[in-house]
């Protein structure tokens, strides 16, 4: 009888916002923040010591898009760094006015040359984390979010999903097992100065932002740098990115014809732009949906923490991670339609096959994977991949389990199934 009521209780929640998602003309609006530290602080490319630097090329950035349709408002946020754990999150969705936390989204791009936001512990228990300038960006994030709600405005948009063609990005590991999809939405203004001009370009793409690495001295968004600046000299408005299924190990195509890497900046420009051409590229002939729904909704996901690892990191970073007595963790995983597309947030970093796999039984193609996104608990990987062969022992010793890929998608699923459908299920 409890559980059938808990069901009842569930449906009559997500119908009510339903109702609200679907009522009133569709807001947007964007803003951003520059977090470059200053003085520099050292870089992170992952686990270890943050290595020194030297010079900045570009800047970091928090970029938000927030929507609004009817009572619903959600907020899509990117910070330029290797990852942003739940703590940080809810330090700047504490200083959010007028958005409820469980819909402020905030996902990084994962470039390895910006500070550490992790605070990982060595052996001594010491970290090279800067917390006040942790809790800085945390305050521009939020003023970035609060900022674009105030500046909302009623817009159309234009979603699609295509196929980024180039030399952009492949699997170090197996270099097609890849998922060369690039989503994007575009937030198009309906009054005004800026109308049907684009006020924000949201791409959604699978790809390491480690062009430049963490051990050139050199503190930059890498990749995304240059997307963000090609998109706007396009007049495709704010460009905001969003990092999808990732891990192990999607990253940017900067092999030379030596098969050496290229780790420059201008490679960092060549595929940053190409990567935003593909995206305008695939948006330019998009429908415009006049009125499309906006409907948000999260479920909380406990992970058992089993890598020692990992143990370690979230029981001695100053941060303060929350970890059960039972060694879980719980953090939050978001489904949102909007419009014709839907949204699915990742806590980490999934491999392609667990992104493949729930994207197939998402309603429709166009369908939006948000990697590390409301935490950034390393690799995800299924229970078959886990420590299965040795090109996997290091994504695996930085993953939290061997069950964390299934508990993930058993979730994700679960979510799909009981939440209102996008305006139109395109067929597959």
């Amino acid at each position: 009888m409890k559980k059938s009521l808990f069901v009842v209780v569930c449906f009559v929640s997500v119908f009510l916002i339903a109702i609200s998602g679907y009522a009133g003309p569709m807001k947007a609006g964007a803003a951003f923040r520059v977090v470059t530290p200053d003085p520099l602080l050292p870089v992170s490319g992952g686990v270890g010591e943050p290595e020194p630097v030297n010079k900045k090329i570009g800047d970091l950035f928090a970029r938000a898009l927030v929507l609004e349709k009817g009572d619903v408002r959600v907020a899509i946020v990117s910070v330029d760094f290797l990852g942003f754990p739940s703590v940080l999150c809810d330090k700047a969705r504490a200083q959010i006015k007028g958005i409820p936390a469980e819909n402020i989204l905030i996902g990084s791009t994962h470039t390895h040359s910006a500070p550490d936001t992790y605070a990982f512990p060595d052996l001594k228990g010491s970290h090279g984390a800067d917390l006040k300038y942790l809790d800085w960006v945390c305050g521009k994030v939020a003023e970035a979010v609060n900022e674009a709600a105030e500046k909302l405005q009623p817009v159309t948009l234009k979603i699609a999903v295509g196929e980024a063609k180039g030399k952009i990005a492949y699997n170090y590991y197996a270099p097609q097992l890849y998922d060369p999809r690039c989503g994007v939405i575009q937030a198009i203004a309906k009054k005004g100065k800026e109308k049907g001009k684009p006020i924000a370009t949201l791409v959604n793409y699978a790809i390491h932002p480690e062009v430049i690495g963490n051990d050139q001295g050199i503190v930059c968004p890498d990749l995304c740098g240059p997307l963000y600046d090609r998109i706007q000299s396009k007049n495709g408005g704010m460009a905001i990115f969003m990092n999808s299924a990732q891990g192990g190990m999607v990253t940017a195509d900067c092999r030379g014809p030596n098969g050496k890497d290229i780790q420059t900046w201008e490679e960092c420009i060549r595929i940053g732009e190409l990567l935003a051409d593909e995206a305008l590229r695939i948006v330019e002939n998009a429908p415009v949906e006049e009125n499309p729904s906006l409907i948000c909704v999260s479920k909380n996901v406990p992970f058992p923490v089993e890598s020692k690892l990992m143990q370690a990191i979230i029981a001695k970073s100053p941060l303060g991670y929350p970890m059960a007595a039972d060694n879980t963790v719980t953090t939050r995983v978001n489904l949102v339609d909007i419009g014709t597309a839907q949204i699915l947030t990742i806590p980490g970093e999934a491999l392609p096959n667990i992104g493949y796999y729930v994207k197939r039984h998402m309603p429709t193609n166009k369908s939006f994977l948000f990697g590390l996104t409301n935490d950034a608990f390393g690799y995800m990987l299924a229970k078959v991949d886990w420590r299965s062969f040795k090109r996997y022992d290091y994504v695996s010793q930085t993953g939290l389990g061997e069950n964390t890929g299934e508990i993930y998608m058993e979730n994700a699923l679960a979510l799909i199934e009981s939440s209102p459908k996008p305006d139109s299920e395109v067929a597959k």
